[in-house]
């Protein structure tokens, strides 16, 4: 009579049908998609074994003295305070050396990659050769990339400094002085324009032609449409461009590495806070605890300033609102 009167059955506690226990609804679940599970088998481990567990593992290490070879002692705070006492010298050489790369580096390449794409757009022969000139360095692998700038940039028989005398410059240190090592890292990560470059073109052409030509009838010239319909419509690449941006200046590892030999380079000059972070784990001092809370750090930086970013972001313009 329940039933017919359209009212479901009441659960076990009521006398009615039980709920399958929830192993048996995932085992269920698994067996009545299998052929998918086991498609995105390969990434659920990777992400389980490469991402998840060194997480969870360097998160338990960050609380204790640790050095690989000796079991983890004296459980505490200690690493998280000491890059702001003992620490600090290294600690906030390398926030500084990270922090003024992004805030140079940044503006920079996304100024010079929306340049560049504003060029690349005109509908003229020959676009797609300099589109696909301009994205090749994208591809050369970071450690490349630094091998090839390091005896690009040598002092003596690079080929920098043999075209600086050639047009009567002076010669100069570039990696080897602490006065021109970051600029002259700055310089070099300008030949990665091309991969924010198709991302700005992807953009522009998402951009209705009826704007342009509404602009045309008002007589709009050429800057007030870029200010006033192509940046506003470019805004959520902007944006994504900002986030990606800041994420990856902050981990800046690979191709300093290769430059400076591991170290930290002149006086610390490329001392990055990824590169300190390697420092303090594999060097002679195997402080793998206090890497790993500066690991942690690093994170949570990332993490408020993602947030900030998102919550300050008013400004994008998407198309539905």
């Amino acid at each position: 009579m329940v039933e017919k009167a359209g009212i479901a059955p009441q659960n076990d506690a009521a006398g009615g049908r039980a709920k399958p226990p929830v192993a048996r609804r995932f085992i269920k679940a698994i067996k009545n998609n299998y052929t998918g599970w086991l498609f995105i088998m390969p990434t659920v481990l990777g992400i389980l074994l490469f991402t998840l567990y060194p997480m969870l593992a360097s998160l338990f290490y960050s609380f204790f003295d640790y050095n690989i070879v000796s079991p983890p002692q004296s459980f505490g705070l200690q690493n998280y305070i000491k890059p702001f006492t003992d620490g600090w010298p290294e600690f906030g050489k390398s926030l500084q050396v990270t922090f003024v790369f992004s805030l140079i580096s940044i503006p920079l390449n996304m100024v010079l990659s929306f340049a560049l794409a504003l060029m690349l757009n005109q509908k003229a022969k020959g676009m797609r050769f300099f589109r696909l000139l301009y994205y090749l360095p994208v591809i050369i692998p970071g450690v490349v990339s630094g091998l090839l700038w390091k005896d690009i940039m040598q002092p003596s028989g690079g080929i920098m400094n043999a075209l600086f005398e050639l047009v009567g410059l002076p010669k100069s240190n570039f990696f080897l002085d602490k006065n021109t090592a970051l600029p002259t890292l700055i310089f070099t990560g300008l030949f990665g324009l091309g991969g924010g470059m198709i991302l700005w073109i992807a953009a522009l052409k998402n951009i209705s032609p009826d704007l342009y030509e509404a602009a045309d009838i008002e007589g709009a010239n050429p800057f007030v449409k870029l200010f006033a319909i192509t940046i506003p419509m470019c805004s959520p690449v902007i944006f994504y461009n900002l986030i990606t941006g800041v994420i990856g200046a902050l981990q800046t590892f690979g191709g300093v590495y290769v430059l400076t030999g591991g170290g930290g380079g002149v006086d610390n000059s490329l001392l990055f806070y990824v590169m300190n972070i390697y420092n303090q784990a594999f060097s002679s001092r195997l402080a793998m605890g206090y890497a790993s809370a500066l690991s942690w750090i690093l994170f949570f930086i990332i993490g408020i300033l993602t947030f900030i970013m998102f919550k300050t972001s008013r400004w994008v313009y998407y198309g539905g609102e």
